[in-house]
């Protein structure tokens, strides 16, 4: 029952088992299951992270489980780590404006986080490639995720900074 619950976490409710690209499928899951919470049911900020908090630190014990068995330590259908790395960018997003977001402002900054995930992700820059290349477990599957969600947001600083900057 348990290993059951592990691979249908690991795999966002069977999600990763679609055929072509499951990772893009995940984020673009991710990305609008957290427009949901936060627009439309308007979830406090900090109920949001324990949420995330908890699939986080239960994700390596639910994707250690599903690829136990495995050959490929990094298999594709295993997309929970996206729903990770995608949600840090827009978690910090809607955590740092006090304000309230527009509907336009809200897609547009979701969209762009989700093709910057995508970027980093699939281009897997260093620190990204390192977890991928150097731990097979799910500490790897994991972190190089998170690291991808990181450079979402280090370039969206930049880009402010630059912005702020030019203006």
């Amino acid at each position: 029952m348990i290993k059951a619950f592990n691979s249908l976490l690991a795999t966002m409710f069977g999600l990763g088992k679609i055929k072509i690209i499951p990772g893009t499928f995940g984020s673009l899951a991710t990305t609008i299951f957290l427009y949901f919470f936060f627009h439309i049911l308007k979830l406090s900020p900090n109920i949001v992270l324990i949420g995330l908090l908890i699939i986080f630190i239960y994700s390596f014990i639910a994707v250690a489980s599903h690829i136990k068995e495995k050959e490929n330590k990094d298999p594709k259908e295993v997309i929970i780590d996206e729903f990770i790395g995608q949600s840090i960018p827009i978690y910090l997003y809607e955590i740092s404006h006090g304000t309230q977001k527009t509907f336009d402002e809200a897609i547009i900054f979701y969209g762009i986080c989700f093709v910057l995930f995508r970027f980093f992700d699939i281009l897997k820059p260093f620190p990204v490639n390192y977890f991928d290349k150097n731990y097979k477990n799910s500490f790897g599957v994991i972190m190089d995720d998170v690291c991808a969600g990181l450079y979402v947001v280090l370039s969206l600083i930049c880009f402010m900074l630059l912005k702020s900057y030019l203006i």
